[in-house]
Protein backbone atom coordinates (compact mmCIF):
# COMPACT_ATOMS: atom_id res chain seq x y z
CA UNK A 1 0.00 0.00 0.00
CA UNK A 2 3.23 2.28 0.79
CA UNK A 3 4.32 1.73 -2.55
CA UNK A 4 1.41 2.71 -4.07
CA UNK A 5 0.67 5.82 -2.27
CA UNK A 6 4.54 6.70 -2.95
CA UNK A 7 3.84 6.09 -7.13
CA UNK A 8 0.51 8.14 -7.09
CA UNK A 9 2.48 10.89 -5.30
CA UNK A 10 5.21 11.01 -7.49
CA UNK A 11 2.58 10.95 -10.75
CA UNK A 12 0.59 13.43 -9.36
CA UNK A 13 4.15 15.84 -8.58
CA UNK A 14 5.16 14.76 -12.01
CA UNK A 15 1.63 16.28 -13.19
CA UNK A 16 1.91 19.12 -11.41
CA UNK A 17 5.13 20.12 -12.72
CA UNK A 18 4.22 19.49 -16.57
CA UNK A 19 1.00 21.27 -16.37
CA UNK A 20 3.56 24.50 -14.88
CA UNK A 21 6.25 24.38 -17.20
CA UNK A 22 3.14 24.17 -19.86
CA UNK A 23 1.62 26.86 -18.42
CA UNK A 24 4.63 29.24 -18.17
CA UNK A 25 4.72 28.28 -22.14
CA UNK A 26 1.44 29.37 -22.94
CA UNK A 27 1.54 32.75 -21.02
CA UNK A 28 5.04 33.25 -22.18
CA UNK A 29 3.89 33.04 -26.27
CA UNK A 30 0.44 35.06 -25.48
CA UNK A 31 2.35 38.28 -23.95
CA UNK A 32 4.72 38.08 -27.27
CA UNK A 33 4.30 41.44 -29.45
CA UNK A 34 4.79 40.40 -32.96
CA UNK A 35 6.84 42.28 -35.14
CA UNK A 36 5.51 44.94 -37.64
CA UNK A 37 4.86 44.38 -41.56
CA UNK A 38 4.30 40.74 -41.62
CA UNK A 39 3.09 39.85 -44.85
CA UNK A 40 0.18 37.72 -43.79
CA UNK A 41 -1.93 37.46 -40.69
CA UNK A 42 -3.89 34.07 -40.06
CA UNK A 43 -6.97 33.79 -38.19
CA UNK A 44 -7.75 30.80 -36.77
CA UNK A 45 -11.85 29.79 -36.66
CA UNK A 46 -13.41 29.04 -33.54
CA UNK A 47 -17.35 28.63 -32.67
CA UNK A 48 -20.01 30.07 -34.72
CA UNK A 49 -23.01 30.04 -33.12
CA UNK A 50 -25.82 30.17 -36.03
CA UNK A 51 -24.27 33.07 -37.92
CA UNK A 52 -22.64 35.15 -35.27
CA UNK A 53 -18.87 34.71 -34.12
CA UNK A 54 -18.53 33.29 -30.50
CA UNK A 55 -16.95 35.91 -28.06
CA UNK A 56 -13.35 33.71 -28.23
CA UNK A 57 -13.98 34.30 -32.42
CA UNK A 58 -15.02 38.18 -31.86
CA UNK A 59 -11.93 38.79 -29.52
CA UNK A 60 -9.97 36.73 -32.20
CA UNK A 61 -11.34 39.33 -35.15
CA UNK A 62 -11.17 42.39 -33.01
CA UNK A 63 -7.43 41.63 -32.31
CA UNK A 64 -6.54 40.73 -35.74
CA UNK A 65 -8.41 44.43 -36.28
CA UNK A 66 -6.09 46.44 -34.65
CA UNK A 67 -2.56 44.69 -36.11
CA UNK A 68 -4.43 45.27 -39.86
CA UNK A 69 -4.55 48.97 -38.34
CA UNK A 70 -0.85 49.78 -37.73
CA UNK A 71 0.29 47.36 -41.09
CA UNK A 72 -2.46 48.06 -43.87
CA UNK A 73 -0.49 45.64 -46.45
CA UNK A 74 -0.79 43.19 -44.67
CA UNK A 75 -3.00 40.27 -45.62
CA UNK A 76 -5.53 38.29 -43.94
CA UNK A 77 -6.18 34.65 -44.17
CA UNK A 78 -9.58 33.56 -42.56
CA UNK A 79 -9.82 30.20 -41.43
CA UNK A 80 -12.31 27.62 -40.45
CA UNK A 81 -14.43 25.13 -41.63
CA UNK A 82 -18.27 24.27 -40.46
CA UNK A 83 -19.19 22.10 -37.64
CA UNK A 84 -22.28 21.59 -35.56
CA UNK A 85 -24.60 24.09 -34.48
CA UNK A 86 -22.75 27.04 -37.39
CA UNK A 87 -24.94 27.98 -40.24
CA UNK A 88 -21.85 29.27 -42.15
CA UNK A 89 -17.92 28.73 -41.73
CA UNK A 90 -15.90 29.96 -39.33
CA UNK A 91 -14.18 31.80 -41.93
CA UNK A 92 -17.07 32.84 -43.82
CA UNK A 93 -18.06 34.81 -40.25
CA UNK A 94 -14.45 36.10 -40.22
CA UNK A 95 -14.81 37.14 -43.64
CA UNK A 96 -18.25 39.01 -43.20
CA UNK A 97 -16.57 40.74 -39.65
CA UNK A 98 -13.71 42.05 -41.63
CA UNK A 99 -15.48 43.18 -44.53
CA UNK A 100 -18.35 45.18 -41.98
CA UNK A 101 -15.18 46.78 -40.38
CA UNK A 102 -13.51 47.90 -43.93
CA UNK A 103 -11.03 45.57 -44.94
CA UNK A 104 -11.08 45.34 -48.74
CA UNK A 105 -11.94 41.70 -50.24
CA UNK A 106 -8.66 41.84 -52.46
CA UNK A 107 -6.79 41.75 -49.07
CA UNK A 108 -8.91 38.55 -47.58
CA UNK A 109 -7.82 34.81 -48.18
CA UNK A 110 -10.11 32.15 -46.94
CA UNK A 111 -9.53 28.81 -45.94
CA UNK A 112 -13.07 26.91 -45.29
CA UNK A 113 -12.64 23.56 -44.84
CA UNK A 114 -10.34 22.92 -41.55
CA UNK A 115 -11.81 21.23 -38.75
CA UNK A 116 -8.42 21.87 -36.39
CA UNK A 117 -5.95 23.85 -35.56
CA UNK A 118 -3.25 21.92 -37.36
CA UNK A 119 -5.77 22.11 -40.12
CA UNK A 120 -6.13 25.70 -40.29
CA UNK A 121 -2.68 25.94 -40.56
CA UNK A 122 -1.75 23.11 -43.02
CA UNK A 123 -4.52 23.61 -45.27
CA UNK A 124 -3.53 27.57 -45.19
CA UNK A 125 0.17 26.46 -46.11
CA UNK A 126 -0.88 24.29 -48.95
CA UNK A 127 -3.19 26.88 -50.46
CA UNK A 128 -1.24 30.24 -50.25
CA UNK A 129 2.38 28.87 -49.50
CA UNK A 130 2.95 31.23 -46.51
CA UNK A 131 5.91 31.56 -45.01
CA UNK A 132 5.14 33.70 -42.25
CA UNK A 133 2.81 34.92 -40.69
CA UNK A 134 1.26 36.76 -37.50
CA UNK A 135 -0.79 34.19 -35.73
CA UNK A 136 -4.03 35.47 -34.50
CA UNK A 137 -5.73 32.84 -31.52
CA UNK A 138 -6.96 33.43 -27.79
CA UNK A 139 -4.08 33.62 -25.16
CA UNK A 140 -4.54 29.80 -24.15
CA UNK A 141 -4.05 28.78 -27.74
CA UNK A 142 -1.47 30.20 -29.25
CA UNK A 143 1.37 28.30 -28.01
CA UNK A 144 0.03 25.07 -29.36
CA UNK A 145 -0.94 27.21 -32.37
CA UNK A 146 2.40 28.36 -33.12
CA UNK A 147 4.20 24.54 -32.66
CA UNK A 148 2.27 23.49 -35.14
CA UNK A 149 2.39 26.42 -37.73
CA UNK A 150 6.01 25.07 -37.30
CA UNK A 151 5.33 21.91 -38.10
CA UNK A 152 3.42 22.93 -41.54
CA UNK A 153 6.01 25.62 -42.58
CA UNK A 154 4.81 28.70 -41.27
CA UNK A 155 7.19 31.22 -38.98
CA UNK A 156 4.76 32.28 -36.51
CA UNK A 157 4.85 35.30 -34.74
CA UNK A 158 1.75 35.27 -32.01
CA UNK A 159 -1.01 37.59 -31.31
CA UNK A 160 -3.37 37.23 -28.25
CA UNK A 161 -6.85 37.31 -28.14
CA UNK A 162 -8.20 37.53 -25.29
CA UNK A 163 -9.88 34.54 -24.09
CA UNK A 164 -13.89 35.34 -22.50
CA UNK A 165 -13.61 34.28 -18.47
CA UNK A 166 -16.83 32.66 -18.48
CA UNK A 167 -14.71 29.42 -20.44
CA UNK A 168 -11.26 30.34 -19.20
CA UNK A 169 -10.78 27.64 -17.07
CA UNK A 170 -12.33 24.62 -19.16
CA UNK A 171 -10.64 26.04 -21.96
CA UNK A 172 -7.13 25.72 -20.28
CA UNK A 173 -7.56 22.24 -19.07
CA UNK A 174 -8.25 21.16 -22.85
CA UNK A 175 -5.10 22.76 -24.07
CA UNK A 176 -2.82 21.45 -21.64
CA UNK A 177 -4.10 18.02 -23.14
CA UNK A 178 -4.09 19.38 -26.54
CA UNK A 179 -0.38 20.27 -26.24
CA UNK A 180 0.48 16.98 -24.29
CA UNK A 181 -1.25 15.03 -27.34
CA UNK A 182 0.99 17.46 -30.28
CA UNK A 183 4.44 16.80 -28.24
CA UNK A 184 3.56 12.69 -27.98
CA UNK A 185 1.49 12.67 -31.75
CA UNK A 186 3.14 15.30 -33.09
CA UNK A 187 -0.45 16.81 -34.12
Amino acid sequence: MKKIIIIFGLILIFSIIIIALLHYQMKKTARSTPPPNIPYLIVLGAKVNGDEMSLSLLNRANKALEYLEENPNTVIVVTGGQGKGENITEAEALKRFFLENGIEEEKLLVEDLSTSTYENLKYTKDLYNIDQAVIVSNDFHLYRSIKLAEKVGIKGHPLAAETPKVVKASLYIREYAAIIKMKIFGT
